[in-house]
């Protein structure tokens, strides 16, 4: 089983489709999927058609200033055939999250809590929440790797910069094996030149930026909406096409973890 978060400080740079669509798309292809939402805001939850977690979420595994009651098999929604699992979040998540400060080891209880689910997923997918703190840091402790979504834009790219710096702090500290799979660039259009000029700036600089660029689709937002990812609501949208090929990025990067 490997372990993918899907990370950035910065908000409203694609990361909830981005894990969404992936999941999805490997499911699709037979793999065993695990979705986690680690927001609070609970974007994933209800792009996934769920709108009520009340009862069981992230909360409940996490814990707080006590450790959470829940198994990863007892909140593990299915969402379908041929679809992944999800664990959802709640806004009782943000209250999780302040207490969980208190506890010894606290950096680690996602990582422990996964461990139970070994041998029962392929790859576990965690959409993480738009900042750094301890629940986006249990997501990169518990992670094998590390995907960056950032819209080309300065005030995004500099957000971007600040987070592989965290990311080195964490790597340093926490959880020496973790790699940066990649920057997928999101809402990115060609004919916007400081969009082309930003990625020739991450890639002069040596960064990894991923050859997959997402572009901007109302499809995709309207496809959340209805609880539902875009390559169901819209499969032959270019977006569609591009998450399918980000899929397979991610498929390869699998293979070579079983190698390894």
């Amino acid at each position: 089983m490997r372990i993918l978060s899907i990370a950035n400080q910065k908000g409203g740079t694609g990361k909830t489709a981005t894990a969404q669509n992936v999941g999805y798309i490997l499911a699709e292809s037979g793999l065993r999927v695990l979705l986690i939402d680690a927001d609070p805001q609970s974007s994933l939850t209800r792009a996934c058609g769920i709108e009520d977690a009340s009862s069981r979420n992230l909360a409940g595994i996490m814990g707080g200033a006590q450790p959470g009651r829940l198994t990863i098999k007892q909140v593990a929604r299915s969402l379908g055939e041929n679809k992944p699992k999800l664990i959802p979040s709640d806004i009782e998540l943000a209250l999780s999250e302040l207490h969980i400060n208190q506890r010894y080891g606290r950096e680690s209880i996602l990582k422990n809590a996964l461990e139970s689910a070994q041998g029962k997923y392929d790859i576990v997918i965690i959409d993480c929440a738009p900042s750094l703190g301890l629940l986006t840091i249990n997501a990169l402790s518990a992670s094998h790797a590390v995907l960056v979504p950032s819209q080309p834009s300065a005030v995004d790219l500099r957000g971007a910069r600040l987070f592989l710096n965290t990311l080195e702090d964490i790597q340093n500290e926490l959880n020496p094996s973790l790699e940066l799979l990649g920057i997928l660039l999101t809402f990115y259009d060609p004919r916007i030149s400081h969009h082309v000029k930003a990625k020739e700036q991450l890639e002069k600089a040596g960064l990894p930026v991923l050859p997959v660029l997402i572009g901007r689709s109302v499809r995709v937002v309207e496809a959340a909406s209805a609880g539902v990812s875009v390559i169901e609501y819209e499969p032959n949208n270019p977006q569609s096409k591009n998450y399918r090929e980000l899929s397979e990025i991610i498929k390869s990067w699998l293979k070579k973890q079983k190698k390894n």
